[in-house]
């Protein structure tokens, strides 16, 4: 088994440019010079080790064009690939991007020629690009799709099909245990089973060539990948996607969307459909992406042929990738990379929106400290169940009660909810991202009923969670109206079998909040069963010294 390695870290195996000063925000380009496609993105590094992304550009450039026959990259390729790295340079550059950072891949780094490619880099484009070995690319995939998915600690498999070459990971949300890269990708596949010019439909036959070669240039791999207990798959990159979507148009007539997964029978359909039809009517199957009809039956054929022989009967869907994983990894050996380190994905994705929407941090902070005294405490005297992932959907809803008013301090409710239902939360599901907003909706004024259609749409046991968490969180905002700070602890306490005490200690006078509380008494006994009676305690020694 391979040894263990943080996610964001180098595992030991990996070398990497000497670490980036992040201490300061300031904005950086990233570029991925792939195979088939180079991406940019461009984000800006906070001071607290976040990062918001300020643009994304993708261009098809087919660099590994005719390469894989000669382990030569062609003249043409080279000039595309110029040109698109010259101009997504100089978007960063305009944007005020401090650094250009790029790395290439398999294409790249199996070129006799590479080192040629690189000195006309530099000219064209003024970047100094790091081929990577493809170990480190699978590390670096890695990272971009685990930051936007909610794993936990169940143990996936990761598989992204490239344009020459297929990387296959194995971890959870915190650290990968295998990673290896196989020489199987949609362009080098195509330019070895098909002649230029050839563009009729493909035979059961011809298939069947591409799969057994796939198992076999795949074997040793396969072994290692069967001693994994997978507990689920994600799969990415564009062929992925585009696979996925043909299947979602092709099965519910409708878009490929976050959540969505790709069975095995699925992929199979979409296969059959793919190789009965000629190459200009391939182009035209509805959710297709026309530039990438001709190598996408062997990119297929990839994705087939791993999930039958590990037997997945699914795969989850990711459009991140190596691309995302990038600034990751830049933060991970920056100055300051303990702040990294001390965060996890979603909640620097919690904190990378609020700060995006000017929130009050030290506020909404105070929230989550009294919410949580209210959790743990109603969990002791029996009032819920609820364990650690409630009570961490409930500090993202704290943090992020008040986002709307960035819209309109009018309504901003509303605004917050809109606004994080729309955000596009990293590791997080959809039923997440539904219950932190509804909680953000319901935190003033109404209390959830069937009525409210974002209410509604939720299912049975999401509602038993909005209704609590959004009591804690009406409470906890009550108790820090004035924004002062005025309450710094709060618990409830079991009375006789038809009451709940809330204990407050104050810092000061507290009467505005005391009277804002009062509102949800009736909103508790609704939900809790137990009516509210409110305590005021003395000021412990060290608040009033504070």
């Amino acid at each position: 088994m391979e040894s263990v390695s943080k996610p964001n870290g180098n595992g030991g195996a990996h070398p990497s440019p000497p670490a980036p000063d992040s201490s300061g925000e300031h904005t950086v380009g990233f570029i991925d010079l792939g195979t088939n496609s180079v991406r940019l993105l461009l984000v800006r590094i906070n001071p607290n080790h976040s990062y918001t992304v300020l643009a994304e550009q993708k261009e098809t450039v087919r660099l590994g064009e005719g390469e894989f026959r000669r382990n030569t990259l062609q003249p043409d390729a080279m000039r595309r690939a110029g040109l698109v790295c010259a101009r997504f340079a100089e978007i960063a550059r305009l944007r005020g991007a401090s650094e250009v950072l790029a790395v290439a891949t398999s294409a790249t780094r199996e070129a006799e020629n590479r080192a040629a490619f690189v000195r006309h880099l530099r000219r064209v484009a003024g970047i100094d690009v790091r081929v990577i070995s493809g170990k480190e690319e699978a590390r670096l995939i890695y990272l971009g799709v685990a930051s936007g998915a909610n794993i936990g600690g169940r143990q996936t498999l990761f598989i992204d099909v490239g344009g020459g070459s297929t990387e296959v990971i194995v971890g959870d949300q915190q650290q990968y245990r295998f990673v290896d890269s196989l020489k199987l990708g949609a362009i080098r596949l195509s330019s070895m089973f098909f002649r230029s010019g050839d563009s009729g439909p493909v035979s059961a036959t011809r298939y069947g060539r591409i799969q057994r070669y796939i198992r076999t240039r795949s074997v040793r791999t396969l072994e290692r990948l069967r001693q994994f207990t997978i507990e689920q798959t994600i799969v990415s990159s564009g062929t992925a996607m585009n696979l996925a979507e043909i299947a979602m148009r092709n099965e519910h007539k409708r878009g490929l969307v976050k959540g969505d997964v790709l069975s095995r029978a699925q992929l199979r359909e979409v296969v059959e459909l793919l190789c009965s039809l000629p190459l200009d009517r391939r182009r035209e199957v509805p959710g297709i992406n026309p530039e990438r009809a001709d190598i996408i039956i062997a990119g297929a054929a990839i994705l087939e042929s791993l999930m039958q022989e590990l037997d997945l009967s699914e795969v989850g869907v990711s459009e991140r990738g190596l691309r995302e994983g990038l600034p990751i990894d830049y933060l991970s050996r920056s100055d300051n990379a303990h702040l990294f380190e001390q965060t996890s994905f979603r909640e620097r994705s919690v904190l990378e929106l609020g700060q995006r929407c000017g929130f009050d941090e030290p506020h909404a902070r105070h929230i989550v400290r009294l919410a949580w005294g209210l959790f743990d405490s109603a969990r002791e005297a029996g009032l819920h169940s609820f364990g650690e992932w409630e009570r961490e959907l409930l500090e993202h809803a704290c943090l992020l009660h008040d986002v709307g008013a960035f819209v309109s301090y009018t309504n901003h409710r509303t605004h917050s909810y809109y606004v994080i239902r729309n955000a596009d939360l990293l590791g997080f599901d959809q039923t997440e991202i539904s219950i932190i907003a509804a909680v953000a909706l319901f935190h003033h004024k109404a209390f959830p009923r069937l009525k409210h259609p974002e209410f509604a749409e939720l299912d049975k046991r999401s509602r038993q969670i909005v209704r609590v968490l959004c009591t804690f969180l009406r409470i906890a905002e009550s108790l820090d109206r004035s924004h002062l700070q005025s309450v710094s602890q709060v618990r409830l306490r079991a009375g006789d079998k038809k009451s709940i005490v809330l204990e407050i200690t104050p810092t000061r006078d507290c009467h505005l909040e005391l009277w804002e509380v009062r509102n949800h008494e009736r909103a508790f006994e609704k939900v809790f069963g137990r009516k509210l009676s409110i305590r005021v305690l003395e000021p412990t020694p060290a608040v009033q010294t504070a």
